[in-house]
């Protein structure tokens, strides 16, 4: 410790604040590590108390802002799953390059895209859900012999194949409200930068969202949620709030329902990570801040939660201020090796033994998370060597919140909420390539239009990609190309909206 002598109050306070915090730390981690090694225990459903799978309807909702250099990508890939009970639902909350467009070019009656025009958009990805979560309301959810479960897939998401099945083989426990599948980078090859995040996705998943499955206290991401449409209903008709961390705030809520959130790790979506740290920066920023906004869930996690699922999602709102907290200790301990080592170099005799103790406190828990990386990866070629290189990497890529944390509280105390989105890497449009079937246009001629409601919100089918020829973007293939499947039959136009 820095100043004072051996029995100085505030000194003996800091010392010990510190001893807890990082003990507290490192018990939380290691009892979700242990307990995230087994399976959990959800109750069978009773009698009556299951659904079938076949009468599980999926609607994916994909929210978009300018998203025409990968939308068509992302939503071709969904459309390469053979499965007549799957709807995509884009929402272009005000786009101004051509991303609807883009999307109506795909030749797939189970594509819609929902315009939103000013003043409705642009006010958030919350209000853009909720305001589709209506339509699918109307559409889909008239059917008592129909669940509907919703899906959340971001413009960039690269949903894998068997997650449409995976949610239903879940939410066929009817005690499921909604579940969280994994996120992985796919440009994780590309940069270290990118290879940090796809790390930290891992593992937040490996440990801590299959460690909560046993507390009940699972979370939403904002990529790869499914919720069943009743689960949603349970919150009131705008479940998705206005918070920069909209899916934070809806996991939270849904815990202190009846409804059970669940993890899977049997299936991922993989996105794009952010490869330039100015960028990461301004994204964490945003995060970060959006946590701040949480506190005001402390009161109703109190209330609505029970045991331990109380104790972890309290652990969960707070974690932003305890991670301010721990920059400051960071701080405190980077000035007391600075000191050292200049007392070193003055000729000052030093003993060295801490910094053994030091290392394996800062770095022992990021060895075992690399190990635990290792694992999942080492079937993509990632040597252990290598895997221990990137563990202490990634502890100090963990000091970034030192950074975006205190100017996402800056910007929290000023008022300042608004943000420029991500820029993503365009993508070659792939998949969902069948031939024009009945519902294609000829060749030039008019693409109908449908005139705004009074809520400012359009509903337009996707047409042939006949009728627009696709935006032409770099080229870039991280993922292989698939072979072509055999053509599927037509499936019906859940809704048409006329001009």
């Amino acid at each position: 410790m820095i100043g004072g002598g051996a029995g100085d109050p505030v000194e003996m306070i800091g010392h010990w604040g510190a001893v807890i915090m990082i003990g507290m730390g490192l018990v939380y981690v290691l009892v979700l590590l242990l307990i995230s090694r087994r399976p959990p225990r959800i109750e069978r459903p009773r009698h009556g108390g299951s659904s079938r799978a076949k009468d599980i309807l999926v609607v994916i909702l994909m929210p978009c802002l300018n998203e025409a250099g990968v939308i068509g990508a992302s939503v071709g890939r969904l459309l390469d799953i053979p499965d007549d009970r799957l709807r995509v639902l884009v929402i272009d909350d005000g786009s101004d390059d051509g991303t609807a467009d883009v999307v109506r070019a795909i030749p797939d009656p189970r594509v819609s895209v929902m315009r939103r025009v000013p003043p409705r958009a642009r006010l958030g990805k919350g209000e853009a859900l909720n305001d589709a979560l209506d339509h699918v309301r109307a559409t889909w959810g008239g059917d008592p012999g129909t669940d509907v479960v919703v899906g959340v897939v971001d413009a960039d998401g690269r949903l894998e194949s068997q997650a449409i099945d995976e949610a239903r083989r879940a939410f066929r426990n009817r005690r499921i409200g909604a579940v969280q599948f994994g996120v992985r980078i796919n440009n994780r090859f590309s940069s270290l930068l990118a290879r940090m995040q796809d790390m930290e996705f891992v593992i937040f998943t490996e440990v801590f969202q299959r460690g909560r499955r046993h507390l009940h206290s699972v979370g939403m991401g904002g990529n790869a949620q499914f919720a069943r449409l009743d689960a949603l209903s349970a919150l009131g008709d705008k479940p998705w709030t206005k918070s920069l961390t909209e899916d934070f705030d809806l996991g939270v809520r849904l815990n202190g329902t009846r409804w059970v959130n669940d993890f899977r790790p049997t299936a991922a979506v993989h996105q794009q990570g952010v490869t330039s740290l100015r960028r990461l920066l301004r994204q964490r920023t945003r995060w970060f801040q959006g946590n701040i906004q949480s506190l005001n869930l402390l009161g109703r996690a109190a209330r609505e939660q029970r045991g331990l699922a109380r104790a972890d999602t309290t652990w969960q709102i707070l974690t932003p201020y305890v991670l301010l907290a721990a920059s400051l200790l960071m701080a405190s301990f980077a000035i007391t090796v600075l000191i050292v080592v200049s007392k070193a170099v003055l000729g000052h005799s030093q003993t060295w033994w801490w910094l053994l103790s030091a290392y394996l406190l800062a770095f022992g828990p990021g060895v075992v998370f690399g190990l635990l990386y290792w694992r999942i990866e080492r079937s993509e070629g990632l040597g252990p060597l290598k895997a221990l290189a990137y563990a202490h990497v990634f502890v100090l890529y963990g000091l970034l919140p030192a950074l975006f944390g205190w100017r996402a509280l800056l910007r929290e105390i000023t008022g300042r909420t608004g943000w420029a989105k991500t820029a993503r890497e365009a993508e070659d449009p792939v998949g969902a390539a069948a031939p024009a079937g009945p519902t294609a246009p000829a060749p030039g001629a008019a693409r109908p239009e449908a005139a705004p409601d009074p809520q400012g919100i359009r509903i337009r089918p996707a047409l042939s990609r006949v009728d627009r020829p696709s935006p032409s973007a770099p080229a870039i293939p991280p993922m292989p190309q698939r072979p072509p499947r055999p053509p599927r039959p037509p499936v019906p136009r859940e809704h048409e909206v006329a001009a």
